[in-house]
């Protein structure tokens, strides 16, 4: 599986200030400190709204053992629980086996969140931040001497997995990232299932784009994934997206910690929930194949979306992971025995 995703992201790839860099002892990890922003949603970024605050964000950036003069890399990001070492750090060792170089931070203990306030907020998951997070990660890796800028991937988990897909959103890119550069592939993990391009050229930025699913994944349904393809192609549009799915496999299945493969009920699902588009207008809903204008209670605004809300907005997610949760609250969790990957 690793030789695939290595082969993936090695095919295609403000200016960041780095507050610190230090070399610890075995010459092959750096601690670096890089400037990113803090969103209350991404109505925030798209009308160009100042940003919340201005965060400092600690990362790790680790090299194979391997020498070489220049390294392809990968920036990780975690799961909705934060940096875990049994799950992003284990798979971080597991590329630069393979050659890359790797950089992993947690963007939730940058503005000093836990996962439990995370889950139980009206505000959602800050999405917005990961996403300004993993583009201020980009940007420090390509300033890096020893990083090839064409070069950098992006791997992410569940909500590291919806911040991997939504920097491929050439809209998105643009906003938080002027100029060409990008990222060379985009591989997301059982991902949130929230966000979509809108069927058309240039939604996104071209680069390959790998989901990896679990079969038996409620919280974001194989369905649903296959739903959104399923308008693109409708529309003439194929957009640059793989999916690969595991028999058996429940949403988290490379997470350790998490004991028995289940349904996490906590975590809300999107089953029954719409594509939010994003898109060069306003966004717009998927529901049934078709899309419709997303609604006043989607944004939970008087005006309109280009402009400023009298009201704050919330993330497009929550509502409907409020509505998933009560779905779900009297489901029994189907189980199933473990495989560790």
């Amino acid at each position: 599986m690793y030789l695939r995703l290595a082969t993936l992201i090695t095919a295609a790839v403000f200016r960041v200030g780095i507050a610190q860099s230090e070399t610890l002892a075995d010459g092959r990890t750096e601690v670096v400190k890089f400037q990113s922003r803090s969103y209350a949603d991404f109505r925030q970024v798209f009308t160009r709204e100042a940003a919340t605050a201005t965060t400092t964000v600690s990362a790790t950036l680790s090299f194979p053992d391997e020498a070489m003069d220049r390294y392809a890399a990968v920036v990780i990001v975690h799961t909705i629980a934060g940096y875990q070492e049994s799950n992003e750090g284990w798979h971080a060792a597991q590329f630069r086996k393979a050659g890359f170089a790797t950089l992993t931070y947690d963007s939730f203990a940058a503005r000093g969140m836990s996962e439990a306030a995370i889950i139980g907020s009206s505000a959602g998951p800050p999405l917005a931040s990961g996403v300004a997070d993993a583009f201020a990660a980009l940007r420090l890796l390509a300033n890096h001497p020893k990083i090839d800028a064409s070069h950098i991937g992006i791997v992410g988990f569940s909500f590291g997995g919806e911040v991997a897909h939504l920097t491929a959103f050439e809209r998105l890119r643009s906003m938080l990232m002027p100029g060409p550069l990008r990222f060379a592939a985009h591989v997301a993990y059982y991902p949130a299932g929230v966000y979509g391009a809108t069927a058309e050229p240039g939604a996104y930025t071209g680069a390959p784009i790998l989901m990896l699913l679990g079969e038996k994944d409620d919280n974001l349904p194989v369905a649903k994934a296959k739903e959104y393809l399923d308008y693109a192609s409708g529309r003439g549009y194929s957009p640059p997206i793989e999916i690969l799915i595991y028999p058996g496999a429940y949403h988290a299945w490379t997470v350790p910690g998490l004991g028995t493969l289940r349904f996490y009920p906590q975590y809300g699902s999107t089953r029954k929930c719409p594509f939010v588009l994003f898109g060069p207008a306003a966004p717009t809903l998927l529901i049934e194949g078709g899309t419709k204008a997303a609604v006043t209670r989607w944004f939970m605004m008087r005006r309109s979306w280009a402009g400023p809300p009298t009201i704050p907005s919330l993330f497009f997610e929550n509502t409907c992971g409020l509505k998933a949760r009560a779905d779900n609250a009297s489901r029994a969790p189907p189980r199933m025995p473990r495989s560790r990957r």
